[in-house]
């Protein structure tokens, strides 16, 4: 029976891999709705002067905290979520949304098919059980835990 040779990578290598993988994902489907949606986005004067309404307001709160006038500070947060509820409303902001959260999935599935992919090819590698997520080296017996036999020979 013939065994399988793996083949080991230096971090130079498994990096540069990286690197090749960022550029598939930069150029994917996802990334290219993203960048259409914020073009859309930026050449939207509504949804700017929204934006720019919101971080003026952000901008007095901080103002208003280094001064210690708080009490103004609720009816601004107020204005300022209800100019968001309405920036939300814009279908291209949706749109926007929509495309940031495809990106993060994608990214947070590539995450996982890696680790689950490392971690089933180091339980195989050691002779152990995938189905298990056990690795096939021998478990130590934990201190003060006896096997049940009492001390048989």
């Amino acid at each position: 029976m013939e065994e399988k040779q793996e083949r080991t990578y230096d971090y130079s290598s498994i990096i540069e891999s990286a690197k090749e993988l960022a550029a598939l994902i930069a150029n994917s489907e996802e990334v290219e709705r993203f960048k259409q949606a914020e073009k859309k986005i930026s050449a939207n004067g509504r949804v700017q002067g929204l934006i720019m309404q919101i971080k003026q307001k952000q901008k007095r709160i901080v103002k208003l905290e280094h001064s210690r006038q708080y009490d103004q500070i609720p009816e601004i947060e107020k204005e300022i979520d209800a100019l968001q509820d309405e920036l939300d409303t814009i279908p291209i902001v949706q749109e926007f949304k929509q495309t940031q959260q495809d990106i993060n999935e994608l990214l947070q599935m590539v995450t996982s098919v890696i680790a689950n992919k490392v971690s089933e090819n180091i339980i195989v590698s050691t002779g152990g059980d995938p189905l298990y997520n056990d690795t096939g080296y021998p478990k130590a017996r934990p201190e003060g835990i006896s096997d049940g036999c009492g001390g048989c020979a």
